[in-house]
């Protein structure tokens, strides 16, 4: 299987009636068409199966040069959001090599974002392809971690009731989670340092987000950039402090760059 690569606009996106009540979506894809931000795709138009895909993506992704791995020509709307707040985390830190930090805030963002999605669709797109995905996914999870039906639904309603809180609220645990465990000398180390999140209201969640992956990458090719970022903290010390931490980003990374267009 070759692959090549193709720009957003070439691809199908999937889903996107689901977010037509979301502005900020909007704004977003509007930067990915205009910096004709890049996708990789079956070079002969076959589709490769979504568990290779995967594979490649997680194993193989770059902050260098980012290009995610799709099954086929089709884009899910949510893929392309996802992507969008990487690439904006990586013109904010300069756009050069990532310290880890700025590779754990673009991940917390992006992920959180995702989170976001889930409470705004829930009222207004309840028949979304993205919740059909997501939120049996979710579900699995928080009931491995012991969180009972009635909980799991309970959480759902509180996302649905305040996205933005969720939003930063999950931002923050998993910052906080990756750039505490990147400094981990051996298990016992780790083990220490992540029970103390167990308690944390997104807790049971918590390993349905890839931060395995982030601390391993980070590790691998940000080794000599692991201690704190301070450009990054200010950062997070902002968006700990906004009243809504998503219009934050979206007043300071988002609006300018949609409006300069």
């Amino acid at each position: 299987m070759k692959f090549k690569t193709v720009t957003a606009a070439a691809l199908t996106l999937d889903d996107e009636r689901s977010f037509r009540h979301v502005g900020l979506y909007r704004d977003l894809k509007q930067i990915m068409l205009d910096d004709a931000f890049t996708f990789r795709v079956p070079a002969t138009g076959a589709r490769v199966a979504w568990g290779r895909a995967l594979f490649l993506n997680l194993t193989f992704w770059s902050a260098a040069e980012p290009s995610d791995v799709l099954a086929d020509g089709h884009l899910p709307a949510d893929v392309l959001a996802h992507a969008a707040w990487h690439h904006l985390a990586r013109g904010a830190f300069g756009g050069g090599p990532m310290s880890a930090d700025a590779l754990f805030l673009g991940e917390a963002i992006a992920s959180a974002f995702d989170l976001y999605l889930v409470g705004r669709l829930l009222g207004n797109a309840p028949d979304a392809d993205f919740l059909a995905t997501q939120v049996p996914a979710m579900a699995d999870v928080a009931a491995d971690a012991g969180m009972s039906d009635e909980a799991f639904e309970a959480l759902l309603a509180s996302v649905a009731a305040d996205p933005e809180r969720a939003f930063e609220d999950l931002r923050a645990l998993l910052f906080d989670v990756c750039a505490s465990l990147v400094q981990a000398r051996d298990v016992d180390d780790a083990a220490a340092r992540i029970a103390p999140f167990d308690g944390h209201r997104f807790g049971p969640l918590l390993h349905h987000y890839e931060v395995s992956n982030w601390i391993l990458y980070a590790r691998a090719y940000a080794a000599d950039a692991l201690a704190p970022d301070a450009r990054v903290r200010e950062v997070d010390a902002a968006l700990r402090g906004a009243p809504a931490s998503i219009d934050w980003l979206e007043a300071r990374w988002v609006k300018p760059r949609v409006e300069r267009e």
